[in-house]
């Protein structure tokens, strides 16, 4: 720290108690000046051979009668008022980073100018800022804390200013050239850490990293730390992702940690402020800078304090163009009230129609590119859109726990993905099932609705094994499970990753039966439906001898065959046989829309809808 000393004299100022101070002479004191509560007993001379505010204030009192002078609103108090009297009287007195300014207001509410004596306090001082306090980083940081105490002089003098674009420039400088020292107490990359483990000076100046100066601002009040983050960013030098990591160090230091104290009345309005600040102050560029985690926090604490809707909507815009970045647990958003929710489901579809939107903006303006590049690079360019695929899977199975989310709010979120976004359906089908067994009240229509959701034909063949005996889906649903995986086995045999088109004509058309209720089903349709079962009931057959063919002839061949395992192969064999039953028994075909082809099993009568979920139950 830099430091002045000022005067040759020994101090002969002392207390007599907390409100007196005198001058230890054998001349009597001819004045009591009041500052504070503090009377300062004095002389005279001294004090109007530097002052002119006192010669002035002298006379007043003289005409008077009266040996005291009281000053108001005196800047710095009692202390500074003694460091412009022990200057009046010679004395030694020592300036530095943390009295200058006090010292320099003092002084000019005193008016201790040039034009009352040369070399005055005034000068000396603003010697002193310049050709020092104001070169150095650490110096110039305290000085700026310690003039909010003295507002509005510390302003009209241009001290908070000059600070400001001392501090904003160095932060400007090439780290290579950073001579002077700087608080880094973050945590270093593995890199850094060798560098700085050296003992070279050169190689600990070229390890200075580009936000060395992040943590020594933070110690800033957030109306001065506002200004000079603007004023570095005014500067045009400054990566923005230097920018992102200063706010996000501010946040932390300053934010507290707990929800309690976020929201207490005491500090609502400081963190209110702070974060509205910090927003503001948020990098121009919406796609770089900051990191959507970090944001997405930022969203949940604007939420608590208050904070206007302009600045949410601003951190919603920022966070829907680099979605692909979250977590699940970036998005699990607290809703307020009157939502009935654990989560804020809204808002997040919010987000995730926007950077959809913004995807589809930027395809279409590059499509011919794209076109150029070739398929391979056309695939490459969805891997955002593929991550937040992904990414609201996973928020699904979460939200899907809520008791309170309607079937309309879930059916929302997985439809504001498009389906480019899951060539997979695992996840999907993960949350369905946690849907499904948080609510056990659905009717059957909504649990067709919500599977309907869900494309079996792109699920893994975990998930569909998975999905053949999970009797909390639909028997439909199970049934085209099923039917997809003889599909796709009977495709296995004939050719790695093919399907027979009479195969996938033979779904199509088992899906379109299956719509319809059994009392429009007539023969014709049931025939229809029993020969394409049969149809696949050959095939399964024709697969079967083929494995056994090709096993005998090839160590390798159940690398392109993957048989159903034997429990859905038999689930599969009662449905085949029930289906041929349906066709040969009349009475089935008059039965319910809620009953289908295979409600009745060889052997059994028919019954309600419970006994046949009893049935699956058993045969599973």
């Amino acid at each position: 720290m830099k430091f002045m000393k000022l005067g040759s004299k020994p101090d002969a100022f002392q207390a007599d108690g907390n409100s007196v101070r005198y001058v230890s002479s054998e001349l009597a004191t001819d004045v009591i000046i009041i500052v504070g509560g503090v009377k300062f007993y004095l002389h005279k001379f001294p004090l109007l051979s530097k002052s002119n505010r006192l010669q002035k204030l002298v006379v007043k009192a003289s005409e008077e009668n009266s040996d005291e002078i009281r000053l108001v609103d005196f800047p710095g108090g009692p202390k500074a008022f003694e460091i412009c009297a022990k200057f009046c009287y010679g004395m030694t007195v020592t300036l530095n980073a943390y009295n200058v300014v006090a010292a320099r207001c003092a002084a000019e509410y005193l008016e201790m100018t040039e034009d009352v004596d040369r070399g005055n306090l005034i000068f000396k001082i603003e010697v002193f800022l310049n050709s020092s306090v104001f070169r150095s980083w650490k110096d110039s940081i305290i000085v700026l804390q310690t003039t909010k105490s003295l507002l509005p002089w510390s302003e009209d003098l241009k001290v908070i200013g000059r600070c400001i674009d001392s501090i904003a420039s160095k932060t400007s400088v090439d780290p290579a050239n950073i001579s002077w020292s700087y608080t880094y107490n973050r945590k270093l990359a593995v890199p850094d850490k060798i560098i700085e483990d050296g003992m070279k000076l050169q190689e600990r100046i070229e390890s200075v990293p580009k936000d060395w100066w992040v943590e020594d601002i933070c110690e800033l009040e957030i109306d001065l730390y506002k200004r000079v983050m603007i004023a570095v960013k005014s500067k045009g030098r400054m990566d923005a992702n230097v920018i992102g990591e200063a706010l996000k160090t501010y946040a932390v230091r300053w934010l507290p940690d707990s929800l309690d104290a976020l929201v207490s009345d005491d500090h609502t309005r400081r963190n209110k402020s702070l974060v509205e600040t910090i927003i503001c102050l948020l990098p121009s560029d919406k796609g770089v800078g900051c990191s959507c985690s970090f944001l997405l926090k930022l969203l949940k604490v604007a939420i608590l304090v208050g904070a206007d809707d302009s600045q949410r909507e601003e951190l919603v815009k920022r966070i829907s163009l680099k979605l692909d970045e979250a977590s699940v647990n970036d998005l699990l958003i607290r809703a307020r009230s009157p939502q009935t929710t654990v989560y804020d489901v809204e808002l997040v579809q919010s987000i995730v129609n926007r950077f959809v939107l913004h995807e589809k903006r930027c395809q279409d303006l590059d499509i011919s590119e794209k076109n150029e590049k070739g398929t391979s690079d056309f695939i490459l360019g969805h891997g955002p859109l593929l991550k937040v695929g992904k990414l609201m899977d996973g928020y699904l199975a979460e939200i899907a726990h809520d008791p309170n989310l309607t079937l309309s709010s879930f059916n929302d979120i997985v439809r504001s993905t498009p389906e480019s976004a899951r060539p997979i359906h695992d996840g999907l089908y993960k949350a369905i099932d946690i849907y499904l067994k948080a609510h056990q009240n659905l009717t059957k229509a909504e649990r067709k609705k919500l599977c309907g959701l869900m494309d079996v034909k792109k699920l893994t063949m975990d998930a569909s094994m998975h999905a053949a005996q999970n009797d909390r889906l639909p028997l439909r649903v199970v049934v085209q499970v099923l039917f997809f995986e003889q599909v796709r086995a009977a495709a296995g045999a004939q050719a790695p990753n093919s399907i027979p088109r009479d195969a996938s004509q033979a779904m199509t058309n088992m899906d379109e039966e299956w719509e319809k209720p059994a009392i429009v089903r007539g023969p014709e349709s049931c025939k229809s439906l029993r020969r394409q079962m049969n149809q696949m009931k050959i095939k399964d057959e024709e697969f079967r001898k083929n494995g056994k063919l090709t096993k005998k002839g090839s160590k390798n061949s159940r690398s392109g065959v993957q048989l159903l395992p034997s429990r859905s192969r038999r689930m599969f064999d009662k449905l085949w046989a029930v289906g041929k039953k349906h066709g040969e028994n009349r009475s089935s075909e008059t039965s319910g829309s809620s009953q289908s082809p295979t409600s009745v099993a060889p052997g059994e009568t028919k019954s309600s809808g419970s006994s046949s979920r009893q049935r699956r139950h058993s045969i599973s």
